[in-house]
C-alpha cells in the first residue's frame, strides 16, 4: 500500500476510535451539569386533617423539629371529615387543593374524629372507600409523596356528641385497616395520647403539650423512612 494511501487509511482508523469515545465524554459532562433527579430539599411535608391539624401548633412544632430541610405545610380544616357524605368532606375543601399544589414529598393524613359524631356514623360503612380515594388522589401527584397516616387521639370527657367508644372500636380500626390495605405507614397517636389526658385541652384538641406530643410521634415517622 503507497505511504499516502496508508496514512489516509490511519486517520480514517482513528476518527472511528476515536469520535463515540468523545461523544460519550460530552453526553456525560452534559448529563453531570444538567441533572434530571428531583430536588431534595426543601422535603416539603404536607399535614393534612381537621381540627386537631388546623387549629394546634403541632405543624409548627415539626417544623423546628425538622429543621431547616423541610418545609412543613399545615392544611388541617376545622369539621372536615373522610366521609364524602357527610356535611364537610375534607376532599371539598380549598385546603385540600391547596395540600396538592405544595406539591408535598410527604403527606401526614389524620382524619376521622368528626367522623366520630353520631349523625354521621350512618355513612361509615363507606369510611375506608373515601379514605382510599383522598389518599389515591395524593399518590397520584408528579411529587409521588410517602403517605403517613395517622390516628386520631382517644376522645375523653367532652361537651359534644362525639363517643370514645365509637372512636376507639370502629374509626381507628378502620383507619389502621386502611393504612394496612394501602401498605401504608401508621403513625399512633391514639395510644400516645392514652395516659395523657391532660394533654388535650377540652377531651379532644391537643393542648401545647399535646401539640408537642403529636409532632414527635409524627418526627420519628419521618425520621424512621430515612434511615
Amino acid at each position: 500500500m503507497p505511504k499516502k494511501m496508508k496514512l489516509i487509511a490511519l486517520t480514517i482508523a482513528l476518527i472511528i476510535l476515536v469520535l463515540p469515545l468523545a461523544v460519550f465524554g460530552v453526553s456525560n459532562l452534559l448529563s453531570a451539569r444538567s441533572p434530571t433527579s428531583p430536588r431534595k430539599y426543601p422535603i416539603r411535608v404536607a399535614c393534612v386533617g381537621d381540627s386537631i391539624t388546623a387549629a394546634s401548633e403541632y405543624p409548627s412544632d415539626l417544623q423546628i423539629m425538622l429543621g431547616d430541610n423541610y418545609t412543613v405545610g399545615n392544611f388541617g380544616v376545622v369539621g372536615s371529615t373522610v366521609s364524602l357524605n357527610s356535611w364537610k368532606p375534607y376532599m371539598n375543601q380549598t385546603e385540600f387543593q391547596n395540600a396538592e399544589d405544595f406539591e408535598p414529598d410527604i403527606v401526614v393524613i389524620m382524619l376521622g374524629t368528626n367522623d366520630d359524631l353520631k349523625g354521621l356514623h350512618q355513612y361509615n360503612d363507606n369510611f375506608e372507600d373515601d379514605y382510599y380515594t383522598l389518599v389515591a388522589s395524593f399518590q397520584q401527584l408528579d411529587s409521588k409523596p410517602n403517605i403517613c397516616i395517622a390516628n386520631s387521639p382517644p376522645i375523653f370527657s367532652n361537651n359534644t356528641d362525639l363517643s370514645p367508644s365509637y372512636l376507639a372500636n370502629t374509626i381507628i380500626p378502620k383507619t389502621e385497616d386502611l393504612a394496612y390495605k394501602m401498605n401504608l405507614q401508621i403513625i399512633d397517636v391514639y395510644n400516645a395520647f392514652r395516659h395523657h389526658a391532660d394533654y388535650l385541652k377540652d377531651g379532644v384538641h391537643p393542648n401545647s403539650q399535646g401539640a408537642v406530643l403529636i409532632a414527635t410521634q409524627v418526627y420519628d415517622a419521618i425520621n424512621s423512612q430515612n434511615s
